[in-house]
């Protein structure tokens, strides 16, 4: 054997064969899965065990998706083939209480002569209200039964913390009223088990059984023992071995489905009978566990589902072992079955206890159910029961939101203590209680920046939740609710289905005469139509606008649950007696040969004409609909990768010379593709050509900086390293690797990032290599409407053993490290909250990455100082670290698209991911997307953590060279040279001349040697001065720059498109701004002309200089200077930074036309105060301009 065999390491992979795939189709060993592919796996499990048992069963599927359980139609769907013909079958259903109707059918198949199959174990999913919808449904389902061989399970999406849900919820009142027993899974494992039993319990009982799904469990995975399910449901014994053990026997006419069932007093005893069995099943096949066995206990604790987690780590935080509470005289029973309760072993636990402790989350259900039992028990048998309020009637256990350790501790310590106050082998646990408390957080000016989720680049509800002027709408279910909070007068949540029906009784009682209803076309197949038909007959006066996307895009872009059109619809609500249906389209002339398949009467329109349709339908009295048809912009993407959409040849890009920076674009577009882009000429925007899903809608922006490219491809562009590889690999192999982790309990890692980027791969990658290591793991992503720009945080746990491995969220303070992708994320309180000072070691990614303010204020500042401050005061100064992923993507690859893996990279060469090189490099390939790229991306993260000396070596001399602040000088030089170009040297000289007359007064105040007031007054006099008129546009368009930036962008020769307004063209119309034309390439020797005849600007002969727009600019030139005059002989140490933001104020006063008209008299107003503070006396206090729903100039708003 060679002899470096011999020295080699052992791998640290102990599951080298493991595949993706073994989630759902390994049968033995360890798998790492989600709850939602938990409820897939399920459903095969069962089938293979009917098998083994010779019983020809099949299964079948149905319910509506609902975050917590919004993915699982996607997560079957993405089984394939193979689920289909393992024998289950999948109907989505329009909505959850048909989805329960069919399941009810399912139960019927074993009394059917004809059937083909033995019977069929079915599946309802539906979150909380869901539920509530579909409860109806599930009582009769429940009350009619299961049947012998087939079963029902009932999984109940619970979003107890109101995570992404409209309020939170808990659906087992609701299965207690409707007799139907509970399972409560604690964990991911506890699905496959609980689950199992479920429909075994179902098949005897002829119960329905509910399955409690918790958002922190369901949306989270785990590393699974299949073998250990498959020994303790091994151990359950049969029908006949139940009736054996405790004497159960079914009445006369059985416990299961039955025809006829007649209505009659037989159904509700019936269900009595059905509880009977239930616990006559529980009596011999139970889930619940002694966790904690005592024979000397006094006193006991009894949890129930994710609770019994968060205890389990209270205990593990205190340094209470389960022997030390053992010996000490502490019992710890886990109930799995939370209704009806398994009495008998409830008993035993209780024998010889004096106090028991329930710890369940949200409402009473098993300490309601332990309190009825020991009501009547005899005094010596009675034990006091404490759990949501103290022996003295005192709230204790929170109902309210969720539960976690940190809820817990101090309560858990407490009662400990209580009971054990001399018993030293407990230790002196009570000085952990702080380690849970919050930590204290700094506020300062971060505070503001929020990530809060947005409307995808492109998506139609950009254009279509738009109101007219003097109106406003009312929100309802989906992706259009975020219009709640983007400043669109939209208001109200309902519950879906219920679009628009509050507004028939509000209507009665005020003098608004007219809403608009906006319903998306998912909801609108579910159950939305029916609100219509209630508006109709109420002759309520209602413009429902139907926001047709062709998908849900809400959970993931699912197909709506059945055959849907737009023609189809209007058809519909046309038979229900609706006043006028009106078509939207971003792409109208779709409809020009179908007009005949609408109602008569029907109008067609682009959605540039959505304003004036909406002015009309709102004067219309009765029930008006519009239905908006443009396909979801997500949706839209997918399907061009597929090539099954056309991907249109037009791109846009925004010349920066020409762009003034006054979002107006934005304002048009809503779309987060079009990004506040930093210039040495100040902040432009810019498209950002990956995310922008070609909706076009920014063109609207009055700006003539627009262009259409035709025919380009984007450049694809490449990093430092397409040159360097060799050497860059030779320098990632010589890289020392992090000191090995001692591990004495769980590594908790946070993961911060923006929702859509892919962070959420990161912790996928982290968990599955700890599994692959033989490690137990587990990840949470919290993302709620993070799909949508928003915010993700993911937990990443993972322990050597997993005993150390509880509850999946980590806790107050308990991060031993923050992956900080995204800074504002990072920084949130959220994120925060688990940072412990002098412990917890952050990197933050300080790439500044938009928020949605920037959408609304072109002045948006991200305080990345402040945010950073955070991240300091929570840590600690030594405990931060920052980088740059995306500058180094950029710089090195060409691409930022793995800015998140490269993250990953920098971090685990830091030490802050210990895994092994091996295991994760595997788990990047297991994820086999772009593996060659991400494999790249993760070194490069490693070599600039390691070493980013050598690592920028590797650049050319060029890229190496750092930008560095402009100079006043150099400033002045680049205003003159501008200057000469825009007009002559002597107009030049005249804005140099004014400059260095400033800095001549300023210089020798010998206040601050960086002059900031001759900056300021050197950049708005130059902004002023240079002002883009005809002349100066044509000239930016056609001196060479814009050729070059867009060659930087796009290869080939492209045809080019302008959007613009000429003023000779383009008139204001109806009250309306100028609508902006799309001319040709033809246009640009034009330009050449034009720019050519800036020599006239200012004649005789200059045509444009006498709309009222450039006299304007010419006056503010003059007024400027006059005013900097004015300033000068005021300016002192005192004066000096109020002076410089009256000089500033010209920098605001961005855009074209109109929207310059506008930003010039909000400059104004804010100029004349500034000159108010400066000098009171000179300058009165300017009046405030009142307006409607104002007090004393004060806004008044409800809130």
């Amino acid at each position: 054997m060679p002899s470096d065999s011999v020295l080699a390491p052992p791998s640290p992979i102990v599951r080298p064969d493991y595949r993706l795939e073994h989630n759902l189709w390994a049968e033995r060993g360890t798998v790492f899965l989600t709850g939602t592919q938990a409820l897939v796996r399920l459903l095969l499990m069962q089938r293979a065990a009917d098998a083994a048992r010779g019983l020809n069963t099949q299964g079948f599927v149905s319910g509506y998706r609902g975050s917590p359980l919004g993915m699982v139609d996607q997560a079957i769907w993405k089984a394939g083939a193979k689920f289909k013909d393992a024998g289950i079958r999948f109907v989505p259903a329009i909505n959850e209480e048909l989805g329960a109707t069919q399941v009810l059918g399912t139960q019927r198949v074993e009394s059917d002569p004809e059937r083909t199959v033995d019977g069929v174990f079915a599946l309802w999913y539906g979150k909380g209200p869901g539920v509530d919808r579909a409860g109806d449904a599930l009582k009769h389902g429940n009350a009619y039964g299961s049947s012998p061989r087939g079963g029902v399970l009932v999984v109940a999406g619970d979003d107890h913390g109101c995570v992404s849900s409209s309020m939170p919820h808990q659906s087992d009142p609701l299965f207690q009223a409707f007799h139907m027993p509970v399972v409560a899974p604690a964990n991911v494992a506890e699905y496959l088990e609980f689950g199992l039993y479920g429909w075994a319990l179902s098949r005897y009982s002829g119960n329905w059984v509910a399955m409690t799904a918790l958002s922190e469990v369901v949306e989270s995975g785990a590393t699974v023992d299949l073998d250990a399910i498959a020994a303790r449901c091994a151990a359950w014994r049969d029908a006949g071995g139940v009736r054996a053990a405790t004497g159960h026997a079914p009445p006369a006419d059985g416990l299961h489905y039955r025809w006829p069932d007649l209505p009659s007093l037989r159904i509700e005893t019936r269900l009595q009978d059905k509880l009977a069995a239930v616990a006559a099943f529980a009596q011999v096949n139970s889930i619940d566990r002694d966790v904690i066995v005592s024979p000397q206990a006094t006193v006991g604790i009894v949890t129930c589902g994710k609770a019994h987690y968060d205890l389990m780590e209270v205990l593990r935080r205190l340094e209470i072992t389960p022997q030390m509470l053992a010996d000490a005289g502490v019992r710890l029973y886990k109930v799995g079955l939370s209704f009806p309760l398994e009495t008998t072993r409830m008993r035993r636990f209780a024998r010889g206890l004096r106090e028991l402790l329930i710890i369940e989350e949200k409402g009473a259900v098993v300490e309601t159910q332990v309190r009825d039992l020991f009501y009547n028990a005899p005094a010596a048998e009675r034990p006091l029961i404490v759990g949501k309020r103290d022996a003295s009637g005192a709230p204790l256990v929170s109902a309210v939101g969720e539960l976690r350790p940190s809820r817990l501790i101090e309560i858990v310590a407490h009662w400990i203590e209580r009971h054990f106050p001399a018993n030293r082998a407990l230790g002196d646990h009570l000085q952990h209680v702080r380690d849970f408390t919050p930590p204290e957080l700094l506020a300062n000016a971060g505070d503001s920046v929020k990530r809060v989720p947005y409307f995808c680049a492109g998506c139609p509800h950009n254009t279509s939740t738009r109101v007219p002027e003097g109106s406003r709408a009312q929100a309802g279910i989906g992706c259009h609710f975020m219009a709640a909070w983007m400043g669109r007068e939209t208001e109200g949540v309902i519950q879906m289905g219920g679009e628009g029906v509050d507004w028939v009784s509000h209507s009665m009682f005020t003098k608004v005469p007219h809403v608009f209803q906006n319903l998306g076309d998912g909801t609108y197949f579910h159950s939305g139509y029916l609100a219509i038909r209630q508006a109709v007959a109420s002759k309520a006066t209602i413009t429902y606008k139907i926001l047709f996307n062709d998908a849900v895009a809400m959970t993931g872009g699912q197909p709506v649950d059945g055959p849907i059109s737009v023609d189809a619809i209007a058809r519909q609500v046309e038979s229900e007696g609706v006043k006028q249906v009106v078509v939207v389209s971003d792409d109208i002339t779709q409809y020009d040969a179908m007009h005949g398949r609408f109602p008569a009467g029907t109008t067609f329109h682009p959605r540039e004409e959505l304003d004036a349709v909406q002015r009309r339908l709102r004067e219309i009295a009765g029930v008006t609909v519009l239905i908006y048809e443009q396909t979801c912009a997500a949706e839209k993407r997918r399907r061009r990768k597929k090539g099954e959409l056309v991907d249109p040849a037009r791109r846009l890009f925004i010349n920066e010379l020409v762009c003034e920076g006054c979002g107006d674009c934005s304002v048009q577009s809503n779309c987060v593709a079009v990004l506040p882009h930093e210039t040495p000429l100040g902040r432009k925007r810019r498209i950002d050509q990956s995310s922008c899903n070609k909706d076009y809608s920014c063109a609207k922006g009055f700006c003539p900086s627009f262009v259409g490219v035709l025919g380009g491809k984007l450049r694809k562009k490449s990093g430092a390293l397409e040159s360097g590889r060799e050497a860059f690999d030779r320098l990632v192999a010589g890289l020392p690797l992090p000191a090995p982790h001692d591990w004495t309990g769980p590594y908790d890692l946070l993961v911060t990032g923006v929702g859509g980027t892919g962070v959420v791969t990161v912790g996928a990658v982290i968990a599955m290599a700890a599994h692959l290591e033989g490690k137990a793991a587990s990840v949470l992503d919290f993302m709620g409407f993070a799909q949508k720009g928003g915010s993700v945080l993911s937990f990443v746990r993972w322990a050597d053993r997993p005993e150390r491995l509880n509850q999946v969220r980590i806790d107050t303070q308990q991060a031993d490290a923050v992956l900080a992708c995204d800074l504002v994320v990072g920084a949130s309180p959220e994120a925060l909250q688990t940072v412990r000072h002098g412990r917890t070691r952050v990197l933050a990614n300080v790439h500044e990455v938009p928020v949605a303010e920037s959408l609304k204020n072109p002045d948006a500042d991200l305080q990345v100082d402040a945010l950073l401050a955070k991240l300091h005061f929570a840590a600690g100064e030594e405990r931060v670290e920052t980088f740059d992923a995306q500058t180094l993507a950029e710089a090195f690859l060409g691409d930022t698209i793995v800015a998140n893996i490269l993250a990953l990279g920098y971090a685990w060469q830091r030490g802050l991911v210990p895994v092994s090189l091996a295991a994760l490099q595997r788990a990047i390939e297991l994820n086999g997307v772009a593996v060659p790229s991400n494999l790249l991306a993760f070194s490069l993260g490693r070599l600039a953590a390691a070493d980013p000396a050598a690592l920028d070596a590797l650049r050319s001399g060029d890229e190496r060279a750092e930008a560095v602040t402009e100079d006043l000088d150099a400033l002045i030089a680049r205003g003159v040279a501008h200057l000469t170009g825009y007009q002559d040297a002597a107009y030049a000289r005249r804005y140099a001349d004014r400059v260095q007359r400033v800095r001549a007064a300023e210089a020798a105040l010998g206040a601050d040697s960086g002059l900031p007031f001759t900056r300021t007054v050197a950049t708005s006099l130059l902004k002023l001065m240079a002002c883009k008129d005809e002349y100066e546009v044509a000239r930016l368009y056609t001196d060479g720059r814009f050729r070059r930036e867009l060659a930087k962008t796009f290869e080939g020769e492209p045809t080019l498109e302008f959007y613009m307004a000429p003023p000779l063209l383009a008139r204001p119309r109806d009250g309306q701004p100028p609508r902006k034309l799309r001319l040709g390439g033809w246009l640009l020797p034009l330009l050449r002309v034009l720019a050519a005849g800036r020599r006239l600007r200012g004649t005789a002969f200059d045509v444009f200089g006498r709309t009222a727009e450039r006299r304007m600019e010419r006056e503010l030139v003059r007024q400027y200077e006059a005013r900097i005059d004015e300033l000068l002989p005021r300016l002192t140490r005192d004066t000096l930074a109020l002076a410089t933001q009256i000089a500033a104020v010209p920098q605001t006063m961005r855009g074209f036309g109109h929207v310059k008209i506008a930003h010039v008299a909000l400059a104004r107003t804010r100029e004349a105060e500034l000159l108010h503070r400066l000098d009171p006396q000179r300058h009165p206090r300017p009046p405030a301009a009142l307006q409607a729903g104002q007090l004393k100039g004060i806004a008044v708003v409800a809130r």
